[in-house]
């Protein structure tokens, strides 16, 4: 409504890069043709001789969530890319045959075995002077793949969300958690590692949606830990040295709004709040 307090924003996606020419998405919103649109670096480059073209490269995902690969179908008009992503994620891909409209022939898809550094190399397997680990992080199944009569499917340790550590090749280590429902040791090595924390902001407390009616679940049931409280995210990272910075929030959080009690919060305790068209420079 142009209330300055609450900028819009789309859903959870990032788009990294080692040269500036080549481009890698970190999931793919639903809203992905707009977040191109907005993203000059992600037009078409026209070129004598050349009907299509992207600056997308790759694209890696850390989960099947509709709001993780819903974006993929806005991929789909033959332009050569890499998908990459953890094995449950690409068998979600497989079991739905919508995603065949990204030709394997055109688009490979490419396993990302949790706990293995790799270099990311386009569709034709040039490098892109990106190197990624996908960790397993503790969360859950896709909502379209819960029981239909509502039961809780519980925590997913099995690799159905997954964190993506990035670095240009040799650089320093961006990391991207746009879904997690605890810190589990291994997680907490990696974050203390890290020169940039992208991580799940999705609702400041546990029981908001309940109470502000929009929902019946509390973040912990949707698979997300909640910012306050004396197990949340602000308390477990305090400590943190990362840059940190919100993602995946949502409309409910009050953090949202610039001028909130909440969003005072977690300025004070050293943390960001992402915006469409944030741009972050990692060494």
């Amino acid at each position: 409504a142009g209330d300055r307090a609450a900028a819009p924003r789309t859903q959870a996606s990032l788009a990294v890069s080692a040269d500036g020419e080549r481009w890698v998405l970190l999931n793919a919103a639903p809203e992905l043709r707009l977040q191109i649109e907005a993203t000059p670096a992600l037009h078409p480059r026209p070129a004598p001789g050349r009907i299509r073209h992207s600056p997308i490269a790759a694209v890696a995902l850390t989960g099947g969530e509709v709001d993780t690969i819903a974006g993929l179908l806005s991929l789909r008009e033959r332009q050569a890319f890499a998908l990459y992503a953890a094995a449950p994620v690409l068998a979600v891909l497989a079991e739905n045959p919508i995603f065949n409209v990204l030709n394997p022939a055109v688009v490979p898809r490419r396993e990302l075995p949790p706990g293995w550094p790799m270099q990311l190399r386009d569709a034709e397997g040039a490098p892109l002077g990106i190197t990624l680990e996908a960790f397993v992080v503790p969360g859950k199944v896709p909502l379209f793949n819960e029981d239909p009569a509502g039961a809780d499917p519980g925590r997913s340790d099995a690799g159905d969300t997954v964190g993506l550590a990035v670095c240009a090749d040799g650089g320093a280590e961006l990391l991207f958690i746009p879904g997690c429902a605890a810190l589990t040791p291994a997680l907490q090595a990696h974050i203390a590692r890290a020169h940039t924390l992208f991580f799940d902001g999705t609702l400041f407390r546990d029981d908001e949606m309940i109470r502000a009616g929009a929902g019946s679940k509390t973040g912990a049931r949707m698979g997300h830990m909640s910012l306050d409280g004396p197990q949340g995210t602000l308390a477990a990272l305090r400590e943190v040295p990362a840059r940190r910075i919100l993602i995946h929030l949502n409309n409910t959080n009050p953090v949202l709004l610039s001028d909130s009690p909440e969003r005072a919060t977690v300025t004070a305790a050293g943390w960001e709040v992402a915006e469409d068209g944030m741009e972050v420079t990692v060494p």
